[in-house]
């Protein structure tokens, strides 16, 4: 689910420390929180991508998906570096126009 914000930051503050759901990493204009198993993200944008595709392997996902037509928007590429693990994220359309996105937690 994406949700847009005019202000990251106090969103970050509302979400996290005033409603208590449990912030999972920031990116450049997005932060993403866990609520109970569904991942919520607040983006800066105006079309901030609100389905996401967990995939093991993000490369061969996104040639996968090229192979079958699809036009990616942005390639693979790391969006957040965590003590533990990369984030990485590719982006993509569907006929509508809706953004959608693979997501893939690679330890580090």
């Amino acid at each position: 689910m994406g949700l847009r914000s005019r202000d990251i930051r106090r969103s970050v503050e509302f979400y996290r420390d005033t409603l208590g759901i449990r912030l999972l990493f920031e990116a450049p204009n997005a932060a993403f929180f866990d609520c109970g198993g569904v991942r919520l993200t607040i983006g800066a944008t105006e079309s901030a991508s609100s389905v996401y595709f967990r995939v093991e392997e993000i490369q061969s996902a996104a040639a996968e998906l090229t192979s079958r037509g699809v036009e990616l928007e942005r390639g693979p590429h790391l969006v957040a570096k965590m003590p533990d693990r990369e984030i990485w994220m590719a982006f993509f359309c569907d006929p509508d126009g809706n953004r959608l996105a693979l997501l893939s937690e690679k330890s580090g």
